[in-house]
C-alpha cells in the first residue's frame, strides 16, 4: 500500500533527482551541441573531421551501455564516478551529439544574403556568428531542442539501473514492497507527462521570445499570418547597398 511516509521519504526526493539529472544532462548536452555544431562548420578540415567523428561515434552509441561503461569499466582506468555523474555524463554526451546536428542544420539554413551582409559590413567570423547567424538560427533550434529535451527527460529513467534514486528507482522500490504494479507505473507515467508538459510550455515561451528578439512575431495581414523579419530585411538591405557601392 502506498503511504505518505514513502512519498516523503522516497518518491518526492526521487522526482527532485530526476529534475537534477535532466537539468545537468541538458546543460552538458547544450554545451556539446553548440561546440560540436559550430566545429562542424569550421573552415579547418581537421576541426570538421574531429567534430564529425564525435557526432558519428556518440550518435551510434547506446546511452545505457555507455552509462554502464562509465560506471563499471571506467574505474579500471583509475576514474571512479559516482552513479549520478556517470548517468549525467552518459546522457549529456549522447544527446549532445544529436543536438549538434540541430545547431549545424539551423546555422546552415540561414540565408546566404544574411551572411553576405556581414561580410559586406567587414564583420569577423565571430561577429557574424554572434550578431547575425546565431540570433536568426536560434528560433529555429528551439522546437527540435524541445523534442530532444523531452527525450532526455524520458532517458533519465535509465539512471535507475545504476542505483541513482530517481523517481523510476523509487517507483520500482514501491512496486516490490507493495506488489501494486498498475498504480505505481500509472503514477510514473503521469509524472513524466507532467514534467514533459512543463518543459514544452517553457520552451514555447522561449521560442516566442527568441522570435520577438529578431522581429519575427506573427502578424495578421489580410486574414493570413506572416512573419515580420525587420532585422533580416535591414541586413538584406545593407547587403544590397554594400553591393551597389562596390
Amino acid at each position: 500500500m502506498m503511504t505518505s511516509e514513502f512519498f516523503t521519504t522516497w518518491f518526492l526526493p526521487g522526482v527532485w533527482v530526476t529534475v537534477q539529472v535532466t537539468v545537468l544532462s541538458a546543460a552538458l548536452g547544450v554545451a556539446i551541441s553548440f561546440g560540436i555544431g559550430l566545429a562542424r562548420g569550421s573552415q579547418y578540415w581537421i576541426v570538421r573531421f574531429l567534430a564529425g567523428a564525435y557526432f558519428e561515434v556518440f550518435r551510434g552509441m547506446s546511452a545505457l551501455v555507455l552509462m554502464f561503461w562509465m560506471f563499471f569499466a571506467l574505474p579500471l582506468f583509475g576514474w571512479q564516478l559516482v552513479p549520478l555523474w556517470a548517468g549525467v555524463s552518459a546522457l549529456g554526451l549522447t544527446y549532445g551529439a544529436y543536438g549538434s546536428e540541430i545547431v549545424r542544420g539551423s546555422l546552415a539554413a540561414v540565408t546566404p544574403a544574411q551572411k553576405e551582409a556581414g561580410i559586406a559590413l567587414n564583420f569577423t567570423r565571430l561577429q557574424r556568428l554572434r550578431l547575425i547567424e546565431l540570433p536568426q538560427a536560434w528560433p529555429e533550434m528551439v522546437p527540435p531542442f524541445n523534442n530532444l529535451l523531452i527525450e532526455l527527460l524520458k532517458g533519465t529513467a535509465l539512471v535507475s539501473v545504476i542505483t541513482v534514486a530517481d523517481m523510476t528507482f523509487a517507483g520500482n522500490l514501491l512496486r516490490l514492497g507493495t506488489n501494486e504494479t498498475t498504480p505505481v507505473y500509472t503514477l510514473l507515467l503521469v509524472l513524466y507527462f507532467v514534467l514533459a508538459f512543463l518543459i514544452t510550455r517553457g520552451m514555447r515561451l522561449l521560442e516566442r521570445r527568441a522570435k520577438a528578439g529578431i522581429g519575427q512575431l506573427p502578424v495578421k495581414n489580410g486574414g493570413t499570418t506572416r512573419k515580420a523579419g525587420a532585422r533580416g530585411e535591414s541586413l538584406q538591405a545593407g547587403s544590397q547597398s554594400a553591393g551597389g557601392m562596390g
